[in-house]
C-alpha cells in the first residue's frame, strides 16, 4: 500500500518554529495536503508529541513520534518511533543528555508546549537547538532500545548535515537511509552514496510542509504503519 509522508517537521515548541506550527495546525494541513504518515520531529525535545498524536487521530493521519537531536559531533539525526509510549520514555533519556543553556525568546524564540487544542500548557526554558552529549555512534542504539530508528537529516545541506560536518557516511553506525531536503537531489544521493532517500520538509512554517509526492510502499494497513515505517528504515523490510 502507497503510504505519503513527510517525517521532519518542527512544531512551535522548536525555537525556529513558527507559533502557527501547533499540533493541531500541522496536523490538518498534512490532511489537507493529503499525506497519510506524519512525524514531529522538534529539536532534542519530544513534549509535544502526546498533542500530536490526539491531534493527527482527528485528522485522519498516521502519527508518527520524533525528534530531530544535535549530536555531540553537531550533527543532525532524525530519531523515529513507532508508539508514543516508547518515544517518552527516550525523551527521559534524551532530557538527560541535553546541555542546559537558558533559552533567550528574544533571540531564539519562544519554546511552546501544547495540547490538542493550540492551548499553551508550559515552555521548555533551556534552549532546544544546541548540541547534546549524545555522539552520532551513540545515537542509533539509544533510539533503538526504545524500538526507534535514525538516519541523517538533510544531507543535502550544509547547516548541521552528516556530510557537511564529516564529509562522508562512516562505517559505523551504518545508515541504510538518509534525508535530502530537495526532492531533485534524491537520485543522485542515492547513487553517489548508495543510499536509499527519503524526501522530508524539514518544515518550520506550515506552507512549508509536504504536498502529496514523496511516498514509501508498505505491506500493511495503517493499523500497522508506523511499525512497519520503523521497519523499514532498520532495513529489516
Amino acid at each position: 500500500m502507497r503510504y505519503y509522508y513527510d517525517l521532519h517537521i518542527h512544531s512551535c515548541l522548536s525555537p525556529c518554529g513558527d507559533n502557527d506550527m501547533t499540533p493541531d495546525s500541522i496536523a490538518g494541513m498534512g490532511e489537507l495536503n493529503g499525506l497519510d504518515i506524519m512525524a514531529l520531529t522538534d529539536h532534542n525535545t519530544l513534549k509535544n508529541c502526546p498533542a500530536f498524536f490526539k491531534a493527527a487521530k482527528r485528522h485522519g493521519i498516521i502519527p508518527v513520534a520524533g525528534t530531530e537531536l544535535t549530536t555531540a559531533e553537531d550533527i543532525h539525526a532524525v530519531c523515529l518511533f513507532p508508539t508514543l509510549s516508547g518515544a517518552m520514555e527516550f525523551e527521559n533519556v534524551l532530557e538527560s543528555k541535553r546541555i542546559k543553556i537558558k533559552n533567550r525568546p528574544d533571540i531564539f524564540g519562544e519554546q511552546r508546549i501544547t495540547d490538542e487544542n493550540d492551548n499553551i500548557t508550559g515552555y521548555d526554558d533551556y534552549l532546544l537547538i544546541n548540541a547534546t552529549a549524545l555522539s552520532l555512534e551513540e545515537v542509533p542504539q539509544a533510539a533503538g532500545e526504545y524500538g526507534g530508528v535514525c538516519f541523517p537529516a538533510h544531507i543535502d545541506r550544509q547547516s548541521n548535515g552528516l556530510l557537511a560536518v564529516l564529509g562522508f557516511f562512516p562505517e559505523k553506525p551504518y545508515f541504510p537511509f538518509a534525508e535530502v531536503h530537495d526532492g531533485e537531489k534524491a537520485a543522485e544521493y542515492a547513487e553517489k552514496y548508495s543510499k536509499k532517500i527519503i524526501i522530508s520538509s524539514d518544515a518550520h512554517y506550515l506552507w512549508d510542509i509536504n504536498e502529496r509526492g514523496a511516498y514509501i510502499e508498505l505491506d500493511c494497513g495503517r493499523e500497522n504503519a508506523a511499525q512497519e515505517l520503523i521497519n523499514y528504515l532498520r532495513g529489516a523490510v
